[in-house]
């Protein structure tokens, strides 16, 4: 029972306070009653190792397994599903008096990659409902930063923070700053290039893009127009087959437009009209997920000091165990974080909402 609970507490470790609190305790809460467990006992159980001693006394140990499986799945969390069935099969084992469980506990202790068949384990368990895939993370992970710094005062609080969200979730980086197009353009084409000539090594990619900009562009030191959907488009599966079938990710830090919704202390606008030549449509591609930092039209925010509002959340929200969340579950805590500040001109409050665009296929854990 001790090795049960300990595998069920190193799972439980893995999920962010507010799924314990709002999500995980909400089912013995409402089967409180046929459980025989009392609101004050729900509500005591503040750490993961109480939270697995009221788990155990409601479940048992079979029945928290099935509960285990059915919660994670809910909490769109495939990835503790992995873990549960490992840590369940090793506990097994262990009881067994299998020799390789102590090897297997050092490894995972030490972040090793511990070589166990996790989809031969996964078919012991395959009736705990539908459940959505999850994309392949173990290989590299690669990400492109563009930052015009010249004329965006904060902008180099905001590249810090990229820099260190990047470090953090394993990715090896490119560093474009202040580049005018001709720049921008040769250093994205050797970045997609590089990873068409190691397809089988690369997980996924994630290009940040932080300038000035206006209705489907960005601008680069000199004022240049570079059009968004071309960018798009060189990673796109015809043009980047190194990415067929793994998450392209996109973070927009640029306005959209002029429109100012109550006034800001500084933008990233830029009060010009696209013409018709160059308004394109984002291709039909799959494995997309693209963040803007405000709605089309309209402008984005970003403290002279601080850095803009977008990056300043993202680095909030993943210190607060955003690592733990699907990107799309990241980037609406990011979004939720932003919408419920009240941002001021003067005493005048200003609101922004994020916009996200997405063709994912599976769930992405960084």
């Amino acid at each position: 029972m001790e090795t049960f609970k300990a595998g069920l507490v190193s799972t439980l470790d893995k999920l962010t306070q507010f799924d314990l609190e709002m999500k995980f305790k909400l089912l013995p809460r409402n089967h409180r009653k046929k459980l025989r467990i009392t609101m004050m006992e729900i509500d005591s159980a503040s750490t993961t190792s109480q939270l697995a001693d009221l788990v155990l006394k409601c479940y048992g140990v079979s029945g928290t397994h099935k509960f285990l499986l059915w919660m994670f799945q809910r909490l769109g969390r495939v990835d503790l599903i992995d873990a549960w069935v490992l840590q369940k099969s090793m506990a097994e084992k262990q009881n067994a008096g299998s020799v390789d469980y102590v090897n297997q506990c050092q490894m995972l202790q030490s972040g090793e990659k511990v070589r166990v068949s996790i989809t031969a384990l996964k078919r012991q368990y395959e009736n705990y409902g539908d459940k959505m895939e999850y994309y392949n993370m173990d290989q590299i992970r690669k990400a492109f930063v563009m930052c015009v710094k010249t004329g965006r005062p904060g902008a180099e609080q905001d590249r810090r923070r990229i820099i260190n969200w990047l470090k953090e979730c394993r990715f090896e980086y490119v560093l474009c700053i202040d580049p005018d197009k001709e720049e921008l353009m040769k250093k994205l084409t050797e970045f997609r290039d590089g990873i068409n000539g190691i397809k089988d090594d690369v997980s996924c990619c994630l290009l940040t893009l932080m300038a000035h900009g206006g209705k489907g562009f960005i601008k680069t030191v000199l004022d240049e127009r570079v059009i968004l959907s071309d960018i798009f488009e060189m990673f796109n599966n015809e043009n980047c087959p190194g990415l067929q079938g793994k998450p392209k990710i996109f973070v927009i830090q640029a306005c959209r437009g002029d429109r100012i919704d109550g006034g800001v202390v500084q933008t990233d606008s830029e009060e010009v009209e696209l013409n018709e030549s160059e308004k394109k449509r984002l291709p039909t591609s799959s494995d997309y997920y693209i963040v803007y930092s405000t709605q089309e039209d309209h402008v984005a925010l970003r403290h002279p000091k601080r850095g803009a509002v977008m990056i300043q959340a993202i680095d909030e929200v993943f210190r607060q165990g955003g690592k733990k969340l699907h990107v799309v579950d990241f980037f609406t805590r990011v979004n939720n974080r932003v919408v419920n500040t009240d941002f001021y001109l003067g005493k005048n409050p200003v609101k922004v909402v994020l916009v996200m665009e997405s063709t994912l296929t599976k769930a992405v854990y960084f």
